[in-house]
């Protein structure tokens, strides 16, 4: 255990139990590891001054003081333009590594292993923003030979893939406009193939501010390029596609040019045939539905996902779907059972009702209010489905779920569904039971 020097420790005390992400959590912790002892000190020349946690990414500012990356970082977006403890102006925003202080602080905890203290990793530095501009000048030279181009948008790809930093810092330097002037040129589009492919792999991972997104959401002829790449031979590239198209979707405020993404009947296509691609693909499932969540808001248009498949698509994937997936996946489900074509659909596919009983309560919240919106809207429109979702055992279900910790639209729902399948209850039913008897769930 390293010996602290008494001036150091007097009035700089904090012990490793408050310390965030540099001890092991109890439930963690292996059986034979010792209690942590809490008279085990941070050196103060170890802490941020801004936080007052263990650094992990040292970093000198202009003034000399030295911070926490993450802390002096968020000090300065915040629009403080002093040093936080000299008070001095930093003439210069420019973080230096400290790369002498990280040793020293990854030594010490190596050598408090025993009392809990995990190594702090040594962190990747930030991409240099000089590199950045290079790069993204050598993808923007038509000039430059095709092999510059694409190494060049690896090299940028690369580091977006390293760091929410490093995303920063390429979109930061206009990155996006740039690779998408770039994405949409006649040149580009007619001449190289592995250049298009490379910039859709990196545009898919950064994020566009509205104004980029409205350059392409704005330009038909850019929209149209986007749905022709849904067709393309490769998955990799109708999913790099299909995620742009949902980042540019989202982060366009207009309810119009929204709209008009979703009028193309191809669009549809391209992105339900994501959701049915055979192989396993787990991340063409994540953009797949992302991307139809997305176009599905629009509801003038919904129409066109039901005449593409999507009721079958969502039906037949909803059981491989992640949690957030699946959400989404059922999200999607009941927007599309609040119009007349959907909510048909859906009635006439045997697993429908099966499998919104039950993943009731079985996923999420979110999860099951919309599992409960949707056979809402189907056991609504359709009398047979309440005999169905009986039979399935959904009563049970919803009484659990009006109990439960779920949202109050959740349970609104639930309530609502209870009242319209009361003349569905058989004798015997689960409303008539013991259970029910001893319990305050008012079912009407």
């Amino acid at each position: 255990m390293v010996v602290l020097s008494s001036r150091i420790v007097s009035n700089h005390i904090l012990t490793l139990t408050n310390v965030k992400f540099f001890v092991k959590k109890k439930e963690n912790m292996p059986a034979t590891l010792p209690a942590l002892d809490v008279r085990v000190q941070i050196p103060y020349h170890f802490r941020c001054p801004v936080s007052l946690e263990l650094m992990t990414d040292p970093v000198i500012v202009v003034t000399g003081q030295t911070y926490d990356r993450s802390s002096i970082e968020s000090w300065i977006a915040t629009g403080n333009t002093t040093c936080p403890v000299t008070r001095l102006p930093l003439a210069d925003f420019t973080l230096i590594p400290n790369h002498t202080l990280r040793r020293l602080i990854q030594n010490w905890c190596v050598a408090n292993r025993s009392y809990g203290v995990e190594r702090i990793p040594t962190p990747k530095q930030p991409a240099d923003p000089v590199i950045v501009q290079s790069l993204l000048k050598q993808v923007s030279t038509v000039a430059n030979s095709r092999q510059v181009r694409v190494s060049a948008v690896r090299r940028i790809r690369g580091l977006a893939r390293d760091s929410e930093k490093n995303r920063l810092v390429i979109t930061s330097s206009k990155g996006c406009e740039i690779l998408l002037d770039v994405l949409f040129s006649e040149t580009n589009r007619n001449n190289s193939c592995e250049l298009i492919h490379e910039l859709l792999a990196v545009l898919a991972i950064l994020p566009l501010s509205e104004t980029e997104c409205v350059l392409v959401s704005s330009v038909p002829d850019r929209i149209s390029y986007l749905i022709l790449l849904l067709s393309n031979s490769s998955i990799d590239v109708r999913v790099n596609t299909a995620a742009l198209i949902e980042n540019v979707i989202a982060g366009t405020s207009s309810s119009e040019l929204r709209a008009e993404i979703s009028s193309h009947d191809e669009i549809f296509d391209g992105v339900i045939g994501i959701l049915d691609y055979p192989l396993s693909y787990p991340r063409a499932l994540k953009v797949g539905i992302k991307a139809l969540f997305a176009l599905c808001i629009v509801k003038q248009h919904r129409h066109k996902a039901v005449e593409a498949g999507a009721v079958e698509a969502l039906i037949d994937r909803l059981p491989d779907f992640e949690k957030c997936d699946a959400e989404r996946a059922l999200a999607t489900v009941e927007l599309l059972c609040r119009i007349p074509s959907g909510c048909a659909a859906f009635a006439s596919h045997a697993l429908t009702v099966p499998l919104l009983v039950k993943v009731i309560l079985k996923i999420s919240d979110r999860a099951t209010e919309y599992a409960a919106g949707a056979l809402l809207s189907l056991c609504s429109a359709v009398e047979r489905l309440q005999v169905e979702a009986v039979t399935a055992g959904v009563l049970t279900q919803l009484l659990l779920l009006v109990q439960s910790d779920c949202t109050e639209r959740g349970k609104r729902k639930a309530q609502m569904l209870l009242k319209l399948l009361r003349s569905s209850w058989p004798e015997k039913s689960v409303i008539n039971s013991d259970y029910v008897a001893c319990s305050d769930v008012v079912p009407f």
